[in-house]
């Protein structure tokens, strides 16, 4: 990711869950705020309700190479939260990328000429 970091520290997330804007469909939430910076900092986040520690990483790993994919489409300075939800698990990698790049635009996150 060459515009972004990874988002680790739980009081970000917090943050981002608490005072946030947010959009959602049938596979994904994503929060988003903006931070004070030139990049993005992007989070990933699978509950233990969508399966054993194979499923989850095989969803963290597709969703981080949804955003890699695309990074260049979206805007910098954005602190991000994706939240999978239980559909998520078994969508096609496309209806992922549709799912992301549409919430991305409901937040206003991608740039004019994407959206």
């Amino acid at each position: 990711m060459e515009y972004s970091r990874s988002l680790k520290l739980n009081h970000i997330f917090q943050r981002l869950y608490r005072s946030g804007n947010q959009a959602a469909n049938k596979d994904l939430v994503i929060y988003c705020r903006k931070n004070r910076t030139k990049e993005n900092r992007v989070g990933i986040t699978v509950s233990k309700k969508l399966g054993k520690a194979v499923t989850r990483n095989r969803v963290r790993r597709r969703l981080k190479e949804v955003y890699r994919l695309h990074e260049d489409r979206f805007l910098p300075g954005y602190d991000i939260v994706v939240v999978a939800r239980s559909r998520a698990v078994d969508a096609p990698f496309q209806q992922l990328v549709k799912s992301y790049l549409s919430l991305g635009a409901k937040l206003g996150l991608l740039r004019e000429e994407e959206q």
